[in-house]
């Protein structure tokens, strides 16, 4: 394989056929990778939360629930493992229809161990990134609830390239005050720049940048917040 196994990943895999599960667990487990096997689908997502790391080895025919079927029931619950859709009986449409609801590969049964061994890697190398950015995106929204509600306010304006006197006309407050919680503002979002701050609150949530922050006559006095602070 062209990447080592990563510690937290497992190769799950989902196959009513006990022998074709057996041999692909053994073949993960035979470089390294943590494995583990299911009978069907619905045991799978009784056992596997929504944070897991790895990719999915997933048959598409399988009786009570269709690979198909478990693809799009992950989807709904925000299960989002990279899946590589194994099948002696595939069609194009199968293929199609998996691949534009999420999946990294579609392997025809008999297949090369190599070929599955570097889906496995593709898979779980995609996995492990989404994993890693949700963790800062997770990371940097605590931080900015961490503002106030004053220095929210701020921040919104500070994102979209406010000066710092015109932000304080708009608050009433002056423009020393804001400069000193745009610097706190900088440091607690660990940016250096109103375009990082801008880049990191869309991270955070898109709707935050679209929306626009209140206007003068509103922004002065909402939310409970002194003109002074």
């Amino acid at each position: 394989m062209s990447a080592m196994p990563l510690a937290d990943a497992i190769v799950y895999v989902v196959d009513d056929d006990s022998a074709m599960r057996r041999s692909v667990v053994f073949l993960a487990e035979s470089v390294g990778w943590r494995a583990r096997g299911f009978a069907d689908a619905q045991s799978f997502l009784a056992q596997t939360g929504a944070s897991a790391v790895g990719c999915l080895v997933l048959d598409v025919r399988m009786p009570a629930m269709s690979g198909l079927e478990l693809q799009q029931a992950m989807n709904a619950r925000g299960l989002h493992l990279p899946i590589i859709f194994i099948t002696g009986h595939g069609d194009v449409s199968m293929a199609v229809q998996a691949m534009k609801d999420g999946a990294v590969d579609f392997i025809e049964k008999p297949f090369k161990d190599q070929v599955l061994l570097d889906a496995t890697a593709q898979a779980v190398r995609r996995s492990h990134a989404a994993a890693a950015q949700s963790s800062q995106h997770e990371h940097a929204r605590q931080r900015y609830e961490q503002l106030t509600l004053r220095e929210r306010e701020i921040a919104l304006r500070v994102a979209r390239g406010q000066p710092s006197k015109l932000i304080a006309r708009e608050l009433g407050i002056s423009d020393k005050t804001v400069q000193v919680h745009r610097t706190h503002i900088l440091e607690e979002m660990s940016v250096h720049s109103a375009a990082e701050l801008a880049h990191r609150l869309t991270q955070i949530d898109p709707a935050l940048q679209q929306a626009q922050p209140p206007p003068a006559e509103a922004g002065s006095g909402h939310c409970g917040v002194r003109h002074d602070v």
